[in-house]
């Protein structure tokens, strides 16, 4: 029997992340690596649709700005916890993304990432100069903030130290991952690989391109809005840029298509490399050379185009888990002369 490449890689990774805040019990170190885990869960949010259907989306953070606005407004307005207000906030950008997605899905190619990219920025240009909408106070680039509710609390997600929010944002990893498998092996995984290999294709077998498309949107919008509605909760603070900004959306789709697009371990390989990376030039380099760390994206990025078009877990999958032999081909005995 066959062990999956996801199991042989997968599992040392998850007993690692179950370890290490035990192991290194530093502040500091385990929200670091909560962040991580938080940039792999929205890069995996992101495979969901675009490593699927083959669409380059640079305005997911949107998504991730309103579930987190409107978790953290029925928090404040309402007295609702966050864990309900994560759930509607992610249903909210679920049903905000189906007539976008109906729209931009009749594009293709550059097109609709840079449609993607308006929706986006309209939203957080929009967010950034409102005050108030229909009496609910958005506070413009201000932002709102979560009022503590003092001490440690559950229902109001929020928790002394960084420990809990680390083994919550694990479990939402290991969530969206089980969904992305799930997804893989049901008929819906099965349409969009046919959909992304040759559409017109697919549609001539009486799949319908834009039905799946738009469920596969929605799912995704719905997994990045509850990682939104988390930040939110962490910083207990929430602002157009920080949320919704297209440095979001750059670093969902850049960790996605380094790791490995289309695969369940592909995001959180390419965050587990590029996050920290990235942290240590801002440390080091960011108060010089502003915006350095998205030039090593860039380079980042070409250079696995070049060398690893399929990802950094293609090489991965070919050291941990080669293929099987083919069997030695049956050698049939001559016939007996004569006969």
């Amino acid at each position: 029997m066959r062990v999956s490449f996801t199991l042989i890689l997968g599992l040392p990774l998850l007993v690692a992340a179950l370890i290490l805040p035990f192991v290194v019990a530093d502040n500091y170190v385990v929200h670091s690596a909560a962040m991580v885990l938080y940039f792999a869960y929205m890069a995996s949010s992101w495979n969901f649709v675009c490593g699927y259907v083959g669409q380059v989306s640079l305005g997911h953070a949107a998504f991730s700005g309103i579930a987190g606005y409107a978790s953290v407004l029925l928090f404040t307005g309402l007295g609702l916890s966050p864990w309900i207000g994560m759930i509607l906030g992610g249903i909210l950008a679920a049903a905000i993304s189906v007539p976008v997605g109906y729209a931009t899905f009749r594009l293709k190619g550059p097109y609709f990432t840079l449609t993607s990219i308006a929706f986006a920025e309209i939203l957080r240009i929009w967010l950034e100069n409102t005050d108030a909408f229909l009496g609910i106070p958005l506070k413009g680039a201000q932002g709102l903030t979560v009022p503590p509710v003092g001490g440690t609390s559950f229902v109001a997600f929020q928790f002394d130290g960084k420990l809990p929010y680390y083994f919550i944002i694990l479990a939402m990893l290991v969530g969206v991952m089980a969904a992305t498998r799930l997804m893989e092996r049901s008929r819906l995984g099965f349409y969009l690989k046919a959909i992304r290999g040759n559409r017109d294709g697919s549609e001539a077998l009486g799949i319908d391109p834009t039905r799946y498309c738009l469920t596969a949107l929605a799912l995704s919008a719905f997994l990045t809005g509850l990682g939104g509605a988390y930040y939110a909760q962490l910083f207990r603070y929430i602002n157009p840029e920080r949320n919704m900004g297209i440095d979001l959306s750059i670093d969902m789709a850049v960790m996605t298509i380094v790791g490995g697009q289309g695969t369940i371990l592909g995001p959180t390989l390419g965050a587990l490399v590029l996050h920290p990376v990235g942290e240590v030039v801002r440390a080091t380099l960011g108060g010089h050379v502003l915006g350095l760390h998205l030039i090593l994206y860039g380079v980042v990025l070409m250079l696995a185009v070049l060398y690893f078009p399929k990802g950094i877990i293609a090489p991965l999958q070919r050291w941990l888990a080669p293929a099987p032999k083919a069997p030695a081909p049956v050698v049939k005995p001559k016939e007996v002369e004569g006969r």
